[in-house]
Parts: C-alpha cells; structure tokens; sequence
C-alpha cells in the first residue's frame, strides 16, 4: 500500500503557523488536528521513526539496535543524537557509494535557469529536519514574497513542552533545583536548533533560567558563569 502523494504546493493545507505571545518564533502544527494538539517534530528522531530502513548496511544494522532498545516508534527528544549518529554512518556509507560512481567525474554539472514560473514551493529533508521554502517573483525575477519553515521552527512546540517536562521535574515551589539548568540546556541542544543557543564562544555555553512567578515577580534564577 503507498501513502497518498503530497505535493509541495499544498504543504499549507495541512501545515499552520500560529503566533506565540512568548516567543518571537511562530509554532507550525498539523491542521487536521488543531493548534496546539497538532504538535510534531522534525529531523533525525522522526525519520527514523517514519523509515522501514536507512538503505546502507551498517546504518541499517544500527537502526536495528536502536529499535531493539528503545522500540519501533522512540518518543525522548534526548534520542535524537543517537538518531543524529546513525544517520550520520548512512551519509557517510552513501558519499562512498557516490565517490565510487564514476558519473561523479561528469563534466555535465551546470544548470542555466530564468523565470520559469512566478511562484515555486521547495521541500528537502535536511541534517536538523525539514525545510520549506515557498518564494513568489516578479518578471524580472527578483523576489516579491517568501515564506520559509526551517527544521527549529517546525520543532519550536515541541521543544516548549520538553521545556515544560523538565521544568515540572526541576521546579520545587520557589526555587530551581540543582540540575535544571543542564537539563534544560541538553533537551534544547537535542534538537539541534539554529538559534543563538545552539553555539557558544570560548568553551562557554550561555544559558539562563528564571522562574517568574504569577504576579510577574523573579522567585530565582540560575546562569552559566
């Protein structure tokens, strides 16, 4: 049986933007369902999730160690690195598989393009998930509008309610408990955003944490040095 094809240009049916009061990131959902129920997540953990296999023969005999472990469908947003490292051993069986391929010494690799249509809709599964880039020109082909979901955007509800679950953990009345802000920081990374908490400079990873309480009030708070 083959699922039904979606094409690119109707990715808005099924895919919504809602606005977030407390971010300035907008939270992608799944239409059918709703907002917020419609949550979903992107990138590594949820291809393996939707894969039967990787294709190459060592990220397939990883694949079937994770599934023995953790089951068919993993659900811990701190799997994605394990994900994230066995596709990384199928990238790296693939690029052989294509060094290997004597077509990868063709001379036929440029492309010329002009204005072929006034709109197009590009979707392409990336390292960190993936990516939608719906772009409209004008006739002289410079661009007049866009819309881009990139892989964090399409997780962004998801990372807030892993955020949620660790703070229910962490929080003890008025006060954060040791360890919060470490856990906090690895369910984020998990994901491996592209925001400016996903780098850091000289060995120093920049986190803060402040519980606020329902009058606005700052009860504590925690900081990297």
């Amino acid at each position: 049986m083959v699922a039904d094809q979606v094409l690119p240009e109707d990715y808005a049916s099924y895919i919504g933007e809602a606005a977030m009061a407390d971010s300035y990131l907008k939270a992608p959902y799944y239409k059918p369902t709703g907002y917020p129920e419609g949550i979903y997540r992107v990138g590594p953990l949820a291809r393996l999730n939707a894969a039967d296999r990787c294709g190459t023969p060592q990220a397939d005999k990883e694949l079937e160690e994770y599934r023995q472990r953790f089951g068919r469908i993993v659900q811990s947003g701190f799997h994605y690195h394990y994900a994230r490292l066995i596709e990384a051993t199928y990238a790296l069986e693939r690029m052989k598989q294509l060094l290997d391929d004597p077509a990868i010494l063709s001379t036929k690799v440029r492309a010329t393009a002009g204005v072929n249509s006034p709109e197009g809709v590009g979707i392409i599964e990336a390292p960190r998930g993936i990516l939608i880039h719906h772009y409209k020109v004008n006739d002289d082909g410079a661009m007049v509008w866009s819309n881009l979901i990139v892989a964090t955007g399409h997780n962004n509800l998801a990372i807030g309610r892993g955020v949620e679950q660790v703070a229910k953990r962490f929080v003890n009345g008025r006060k954060l408990q040791e360890g919060a802000l470490n856990r906090v920081s690895a369910l984020v990374r998990a994901y491996d955003p592209c925001l400016s908490c996903s780098t850091h400079a000289l060995g120093m990873v920049p986190v803060k944490l402040s519980l606020v309480g329902p009058e606005g009030e700052l009860l504590d708070e925690k900081a990297t040095d």
